[in-house]
């Protein structure tokens, strides 16, 4: 089997517009999150990490074509190209987009339409950014809940291995309105204060915009010294909002890419976990974790910092484990304080400089989805 190297990266943030910014700004833990009165999304205060609202992401003269979702799509696309050798018009490139939400905020200032319905379709917003670049092959969407980056991830590290492709470019982005930020109101989800994943105290989340690339390859030559070895997915049909309660499925996920990566429990390193700051989330990932034996591991969650990006959250969350195996750096879980799951974790709660080899990436969403993916240090 092909093994799949990490080509080039980038994450576009309201803290940082390349990887490499937004590692520096992690390091010094400084987050996104921001506490915003805006009227326009919510009647209340509500705590998220946006962006300003006059934030420009790529070249004015193309503002009118892409909406805000697209433009973020194009200008992290644009930065993880530029520093790869990958060439989009490849026939043997594939381009894969993830997202939840894509347009729908247009939903709330356009009158519903035939023309509407299509520009809020995701599959038409992955052909007006695959036209942007040229690429060769129709792009691939993946929406499948929160666990959507690393399910694209997975998918494109499959089709690499099937010899039906030798390169993907996988990019997700997801913008925060008004639609988005009600629906996680009505379920009573939204933290009033900054998250704190695992934390005795925590109570909801916080929401978060960015955009995040990862180009994959079967090339040696393009690697940047990290690989993507394994990954898995499940479902525990539990809930439509609600995880499973013992988290075995989620451990059947981490088992399944551990045994075909072909580690053991004494392998992994690092953990960087989905840790949300709900209290039944958090909960079920502590119990995963416990049943795949890495109780002791070095764990963190980076919602603190960027809020849940959703589409864009196993990508981003995905290429800052890249720089930490890279720099043997254990970014701290921000709003941690006191351990608050009933199956203790190694929650890491300060910087920590050792050496890392393997990571462990985890996520959970609505629906039940599960997944894990294990990158690996060459």
């Amino acid at each position: 089997m092909k093994d799949v190297y990490i080509s080039s990266d980038n994450i576009v943030s309201p803290i940082g517009l390349s990887s490499e910014e937004n590692f520096t700004q992690l390091s010094k833990m400084i987050s996104g999150v921001k506490r915003h009165e805006n009227a326009a999304m919510s009647e209340e205060p509500f705590y998220a990490s946006l962006f300003k609202e006059d934030e420009v992401f790529i070249k004015a003269g193309n503002t009118n074509t892409y909406t805000k979702f697209e433009q973020l799509l194009i200008a992290s696309i644009s930065d993880a190209l530029k520093n790869s050798s990958v060439d989009p018009a490849d026939k043997k490139t594939i381009l894969i987009i993830s997202s939840t939400k894509g347009n729908v905020s247009l939903v709330e200032t356009e009158a519903l339409s035939p023309s509407l319905k299509k520009r809020i379709s995701l599959q038409h917003s992955a052909k007006l950014v695959s036209a942007y670049f040229q690429f060769a092959n129709q792009p691939l969407v993946i929406s499948n809940a929160c666990i959507s980056g690393l399910l694209a991830m997975i998918t494109g590290m499959r089709m690499i291995h099937s010899g039906q492709y030798d390169h993907a470019v996988i990019a997700g982005a997801d913008v925060i309105s008004k639609f988005v930020l009600s629906g996680f109101q009505s379920f009573q989800a939204i933290s009033a204060q900054p998250c704190k994943p695992f934390d005795e105290s925590r109570n909801g989340i916080n929401l978060g915009e960015a955009a995040a690339t990862i180009v994959l390859s079967s090339n040696p030559a393009f690697s940047k010294g990290v690989k993507m070895v394994a990954g898995s997915v499940s479902n525990d049909a539990n809930h439509i909002s609600g995880p499973s309660r013992t988290g075995e499925e989620l451990y059947q996920a981490i088992g399944k890419a551990m045994s075909d990566a072909g580690l053991s429990s004494a392998d992994i390193d690092l953990i960087s976990a989905h840790g949300t700051a709900t209290l039944y989330n958090d909960e079920m990932e502590a119990k995963a974790i416990t049943l795949a034996g890495l109780q002791n591991v070095p764990v963190n969650s980076l919602k603190g910092y960027y809020g849940h990006t959703l589409g864009a959250a196993g990508l981003i969350e995905s290429i800052v484990s890249i720089h930490s195996l890279k720099e043997n750096l254990v970014l701290p879980t921000l709003g941690f304080k006191h351990m608050g799951v009933t199956k203790p974790l190694n929650v890491s709660s300060s910087l920590q400089q050792i050496e890392l080899k393997n990571c462990l990436k985890t996520a959970s969403g609505f629906g039940g989805c599960n997944a894990a993916i294990l990158i690996s240090k060459q």
